[in-house]
């Protein structure tokens, strides 16, 4: 038998303490490797502390609500050598692997060597790789291997189950999820929520969920906020009191980006295996003009002025249950066109899903808001701290305008866009905010219909 300290991991670089939500296991329950043990908050995001052996979770030394810092003792696991009868199959699978050696060992699931799933009715004296057809190209952790053996998921199902591992391996709590689906009562057919980031359509936006802090009285309901909503609101109203909040609008002719949207769009998906929409266009033509101004790419700290050499771009995405996140691209300027895409419709799919490390949400230095995404022409963005600067862009809409050709004025339709950006006036003065949209305005506009996606 041996004592295991189960310590707070490290969540993110800027990310120092975590408050406890909830415990999962109680003291006296037995935990298994990677299985949750508690839930945790930070001021981003809320995720799951698994444990790093099997074992009795023998002493929780912090309650719930308590706040813990990065690298403090959580709680306590009691471990014994797990004895290996040798008449399982897929046990011996997993023996002939010499990176797998004791099941008490600290391994993460996703730098774990993988191996072949191997059912429990198999011949083992056969080739052990075979070729699957996901994600997983056939291999899977032991972890899940041991999961899918005890509640006999035949390889043709696993390969079925999405994963959101690294490179789309499937993890332990994919698989849990699945299984509880399936045990649980025939559900509605799922409808993809697509969000601003994954399509042009906005998405659709839940009523609160009614819980034990809901009353209603008459023609009124009084509504607890939760969590999220209250830190949100707590950010906003602290942004207001510390920066001062200017918003300057322009108007941009994005007929060239449309256009060219729509030719390559169909192609594009085909190709790269990923949507392609207006927000990475965005980012890309926002990311150059950032490297011409890198005041606006700056933060404040007391009487100093701290100027980030990264471009990591923000985009504020739309929960289905109404609340707000900023996901960060990190070194933006660094990706092209289709990198930018993939991150943008992978971040955003994690934040609908949930799924969002605390680290996705850290170190962002300028944030694009999509408010036309919900059909609003524009807005005044509150800045997102410690940022100086946020930029929002409005609904594309078909107007009639007036061309400046050689022949004279002529007047023809366009497709226009309102865009604001808000921007803390105790560093960043009217013309340098003005100049600054004025470019961003110009990259939009001079988007080359021709380029190669």
């Amino acid at each position: 038998m041996a004592l295991v300290d189960l310590v707070m991991p490290k969540l993110g670089e800027a990310i120092m303490e975590a408050t406890v939500l909830k415990w999962l296991k109680n003291i006296g329950d037995r935990v298994q490797e990677e299985e949750p043990v508690l839930e945790i908050a930070t001021d981003k995001v809320d995720s799951e502390v698994p444990s790093s052996v099997s074992g009795v979770l023998k002493e929780i030394l912090y309650e719930e609500n308590d706040v813990i810092r990065i690298g403090e003792v959580i709680a306590r696991i009691e471990t014994a050598v797990q004895e290996n009868p040798g008449n399982d199959p897929l046990e011996n699978a997993l023996k002939q692997n010499t990176s797998i050696t004791k099941p008490e060992d600290a391994v993460d699931e996703e730098h774990v060597q993988a191996v072949p799933y191997v059912p429990a009715n198999t011949d083992t004296t056969r080739p052990a790789a075979l070729e699957g057809t996901g994600a997983n190209n056939g291999f899977y952790s032991p972890l899940v291997l041991n999961i899918a053996r005890k509640e006999g998921i035949r390889l043709s199902e696993l390969e079925k189950i999405e994963g959101t591992g690294n490179e789309g391996r499937l993890t332990k709590n994919d698989l849990l999820n699945y299984l509880a689906d399936r045990k649980g009562s025939v559900a509605a057919p799922s409808v993809e929520n697509k969000g601003p980031e994954a399509s042009s359509e906005p998405p659709q936006m839940s009523t609160p969920p009614v819980t034990a802090g809901t009353k209603s009285s008459g023609n009124t309901e009084i509504i607890e906020m939760d969590r999220m909503r209250k830190m949100i609101a707590h950010h906003m109203k602290e942004s207001q009191n510390i920066s001062a909040t200017v918003t300057s609008f322009a108007e941009a002719d994005v007929t060239a980006m449309v256009n060219w949207r729509n030719k390559i769009k169909d192609d594009f998906e085909k190709r790269e295996g990923t949507k392609i929409t207006f927000t990475p266009m965005f980012i890309e033509c926002v990311a150059r003009v950032l490297r011409r101004y890198p005041m606006i790419n700056s933060s404040v700290e007391g009487d100093k002025i701290i100027v980030k050499k990264d471009l990591n771009i923000g985009m504020a995405t739309a929960l289905p249950n109404g609340n707000l996140i900023v996901p960060v691209i990190k070194n933006a300027d660094n990706l092209n066109l289709v990198g930018l895409a993939k991150q943008v419709n992978a971040l955003g799919g994690k934040a609908r899903k949930n799924k969002l490390s605390p680290d996705d949400t850290q170190r962002g230095t300028f944030t694009i808001t999509n408010v036309g995404s919900f059909g609003s022409l524009t807005g005044t963005p509150i800045i997102n701290q410690p940022e100086v600067a946020i930029l929002a862009v409005g609904t594309i809409k078909k107007r009639p305008v007036v061309i400046e050709t050689p022949e004279g004025d002529v007047i023809g339709i366009r497709h226009m866009m309102i865009v604001s950006m808000s921007y803390d006036h105790r560093i960043i003065d009217g013309a340098m905010g003005s100049m600054f949209l004025a470019e961003v305005v110009k990259e939009f506009e001079s988007w080359d219909v021709n380029r190669v996606a």
